[in-house]
């Protein structure tokens, strides 16, 4: 009986409990589409400057155990070989169970007619533990909750596809391409206990309404295995090109708002508010994220400001 007690309290804290539900273990942002190296090394490089954005994320804000996700990317590019190169730190926190992740992101970008393809490749470590100390089980006795469940580091690697032009782009990327063991205990043997490929497929594209006002739609599809497929569906207006301003749909999960306002030539904030639609929405509050973007250095000569994507 404790070890079926156990194999399910170790399920649910390897799925965690946040829009990573069905069987979706890798945190996901709203504003994706501002920080596509999250999930894309090929876009290590990109914007053809040294850039970085940190973002935290609260989930769920009145449930208690609620996923935090904190993440910081920085890349840029290397312009004589076509070369970028980025690296990714990731920590997140479901109740009991975290994650923390550490990856390097490479890319090699081949020049076209009007647009670009870059390849990237994305390696790193995963590190997944569960506090079942801080449980208070009915039976505090029980040795299943005397100590914690430390992993060690788990390395993974991936891959990535993004092809752009000044108005648009096609993303593809595989972010974690092995299923490793999560949990290294005498437990029975149960599909959960790995970690699962997450296949992300985005694109985007602006449009001039007027003089002030440009339009840019984006999707991102996600596919994991064992689940379901899902998406993000989005719609930002850039007013003045300093203020991104619009809403998403998340399908079966949420809805939201997406701000953004360039303060100056090296520095940006965003915002993000997501209203779940789910089930979730008589135990749960919204969930709210924060992004600081900064740019250092100059673009190319002729690159035009804000870049679209």
């Amino acid at each position: 009986m404790k070890k079926l007690i156990y194999t399910v309290l170790v399920a649910f804290l390897v799925l965690g409990i946040s829009d990573r539900c069905s069987a979706q273990q890798d945190p996901m942002f709203t504003q994706y589409m501002f920080n596509t190296l999250s999930i894309n090394p090929a876009y290590a490089g990109h914007a053809n400057l040294l850039e970085a954005n940190l973002i935290h994320r609260s989930q769920w804000v009145n449930f208690d155990g609620a996923p935090r996700t904190q993440s910081f990317t920085i890349h840029a590019p290397l312009r004589k070989e076509n070369l970028g190169l980025g690296g990714t730190v990731l920590s997140d926190k479901s109740g009991p169970s975290s994650q923390v992740g550490i990856f390097l992101d490479a890319s090699y970008k081949l020049i076209l007619d009007k647009s670009s393809l870059a390849f990237g490749l994305k390696g790193g470590l995963n590190l997944y533990k569960a506090e079942l100390t801080a449980l208070n089980p009915v039976d505090g006795s029980d040795p299943v909750f005397q100590a914690d469940i430390v992993n060690e580091p788990l390395a993974n690697f991936g891959f990535g596809i993004f092809w752009s032009a000044e108005r648009w782009y096609l993303s593809a990327s595989l972010p974690k391409l092995l299923n490793n063991e999560l949990i290294n205990e005498d437990l029975p043997n149960f599909e959960m206990n790995e970690e699962r490929r997450h296949f992300f497929l985005g694109a985007g594209v602006v449009f001039d309404l007027n003089n002030y006002v440009k339009f840019k739609p984006t999707f991102l599809a996600k596919v994991v295995d064992g689940a379901p497929p899902s998406g993000d569906i989005t719609a930002n207006f850039l007013f003045y090109d300093k203020f991104w301003a619009g809403a998403m749909y998340r399908t079966g999960d949420a809805v939201g708002m997406i701000f953004q306002y360039e303060i100056n030539k090296k520095l940006r904030l965003g915002y993000s508010y997501d209203y779940v639609i789910s089930d979730l929405n008589s135990f749960s509050g919204a969930s709210h994220e924060v992004m600081l973007g900064i740019d250092l250095g100059k673009p190319p000569k002729g690159e035009k400001s804000p870049r679209y994507f």
